[in-house]
């Protein structure tokens, strides 16, 4: 029986890379694309509650969800599309950009993945990190991209997913090209240094306005080059185990004893 593939992504159903991860998986099994009408970059684990969302379809097992979210798609796919039968696999991306560090909170593409565990799905999400977005993206293509996902989506239904219930792949293509690549390296999010800087500009009539931008990927350094940040600087593809359980395990302890004090003074 062929495998059945969902992939979906927050670049938008146009995006080319999207357009290369279906045609890379596409020798794989059945794969179905539903994907966002727009760009929703950093829109996080969001569903669409307020009002209606709509199929649109595009192509054959090819449909965009008219203004949905990337997590939209996963939920709205699995009630119209796999009534019978859930898919064996849901990717998502091929992102434009990378999704490292605390940065999966944000990512539309890593959110996706997570709607797909969450399901009782495995899932897989891909980023391609770019030195200089414009220039790399004309110069490296998708091509390391396209070869990396085929060749895990290839051992997951070979073998098995790797991972436990709801946790995810997450995996970020370094910005090289196939030859330089070093292979791959299994990491965990590392930490990236952020700042709250915004663009001020003033629309014609002297109203003022702020325009978010993307920030250089600053990340904290650590020992032993384990994290996704230093294996992509270092020219391997990065991949994260996620999972969505965030409790800090390690606090417990001193939390439940801090709470001993409030109860004291109590």
């Amino acid at each position: 029986m062929m495998k059945e593939i969902l992939i979906t992504n927050d670049d938008g159903f146009d995006s080319p890379g999207l357009l290369a991860l279906k045609e890379a998986l596409s020798p794989l099994g059945n794969v179905t694309v539903v994907a966002p009408t727009t760009e929703k970059s950093a829109c996080g684990h969001s569903l669409t509650l307020t009002r209606p969302l709509h199929f649109v379809e595009v192509g054959e097992r090819f449909y965009k969800l008219d203004d949905g979210t990337p997590s939209d798609c996963i939920f709205l796919a699995l009630n119209k599309l796999y009534k019978e039968r859930k898919p064996d696999l849901v990717v998502s991306g091929i992102n434009i950009g990378s999704n490292m560090g605390e940065d999966i909170t944000y990512s539309g593409t890593a959110s996706a993945a997570m709607e797909a565990v969450l399901q009782g799905i495995p899932a897989v999400a891909v980023s391609q990190v770019y030195a200089e977005a414009g220039k790399s993206i004309e110069s490296l293509g998708f091509t390391l991209a396209m070869q990396s996902a085929q060749r895990l989506v290839k051992a997951i239904f070979d073998d098995r997913f790797p991972l436990y219930e709801r946790r995810l792949l997450n995996v970020n293509i370094p910005p090289v090209d196939a030859n330089s690549c070093k292979g791959f390296k299994v990491t965990r999010a590392g930490n990236r240094l952020y700042a709250h800087n915004a663009e001020v500009h003033y629309n014609p009539r002297g109203k003022e306005y702020y325009w978010i931008g993307l920030p250089e990927l600053g990340w904290m350094e650590t020992p032993g080059h384990t994290t996704d940040f230093e294996a992509i600087n270092d020219g391997y593809v990065s991949i994260t185990p996620i999972k969505l359980d965030m409790t800090a395990y390690e606090e417990l302890d001193a939390l439940k004893r801090w709470v001993e004090k409030l109860e004291v003074r109590s």
